[in-house]
C-alpha cells in the first residue's frame, strides 16, 4: 500500500452548506496530484418507526436529480451541532413526528471519493404526530408504508436514495440485532 501525504488546501468555492477545496496529494514515490474535495459539516438521517409494522418515509423533490425521491428524513448538521439533537430537530421539521427514543444505527461516508460528509443514521421510536416545520420551498410529503413495502421499494428501484437504503437495512438487518442486543 502506498503512503500518502495530504498537503495544503486551496479554497475553490464557498457555498452555504459546503466548501470545495483543491488538495495537493503526494504518494510515497514522490508523485503529486491535485484533487478537488467537497468539505461538509456532516448530516443526520432518521428512520421513523411508526409502529412495529410501519415506517414513515418521505417523498422529497430533489433539484439535483430533477425528480421526487422516496427517502428517510435527513438534514445537515449546523457547525458543532450534536448529531442526536440534529436528528430530533430534523425528524420534527420534515415529518412532524417527535420521538421518545432515538437509537444510533450507523455512521457512513456518503461518497468518500469526493466528499468528506459523515452521515449519522438513527432509528426513532415512540413517535407522536404533530405539525411539520418544513423550510420554505421544501416539497416534502409523508409516506407511511409497511416494512415489507419499504423493502420491495428498494428491490424494484422505487427507493434509489443511498441513505434510505442504508437506514432501512440497518434498522431491519443483523446490524440492528447486534446494536439492540
Amino acid at each position: 500500500m502506498n503512503t500518502r501525504q495530504q498537503g495544503a488546501e486551496t479554497p475553490l468555492l464557498q457555498a452555504r452548506r459546503f466548501q470545495v477545496v483543491a488538495v495537493q496529494e503526494t504518494v510515497q514515490d514522490g508523485t503529486s496530484r491535485q484533487r478537488e474535495v467537497i468539505r461538509h459539516s456532516g448530516s443526520v438521517a432518521i428512520v421513523p418507526v411508526v409502529d412495529p409494522q410501519h415506517v414513515c418515509l418521505i417523498r422529497n423533490f430533489r433539484v439535483s436529480v430533477g425528480k421526487t425521491l422516496i427517502e428517510i428524513p435527513a438534514g445537515t448538521l449546523e457547525p458543532n451541532e450534536d448529531p442526536h439533537a440534529a436528528a430530533l430537530r430534523e425528524l420534527t421539521e420534515e415529518t412532524g413526528y417527535r420521538a421518545d427514543k432515538l437509537d444510533r444505527l450507523a455512521a457512513c461516508y456518503l461518497s468518500p471519493g469526493i466528499l468528506d460528509e459523515l452521515m449519522h443514521v438513527y432509528r426513532a421510536t415512540g413517535l407522536t404526530a404533530g405539525p411539520a416545520a418544513r423550510e420554505v420551498g421544501e416539497q416534502i410529503e409523508n409516506l407511511i408504508v409497511t416494512w415489507g413495502e419499504a423493502l420491495q421499494m428498494i428491490r424494484n428501484g422505487e427507493i434509489q436514495d443511498a441513505k434510505t437504503i442504508v437506514g432501512l437495512l440497518a434498522c431491519l438487518g443483523p446490524l440492528a440485532a447486534v446494536r439492540d442486543g
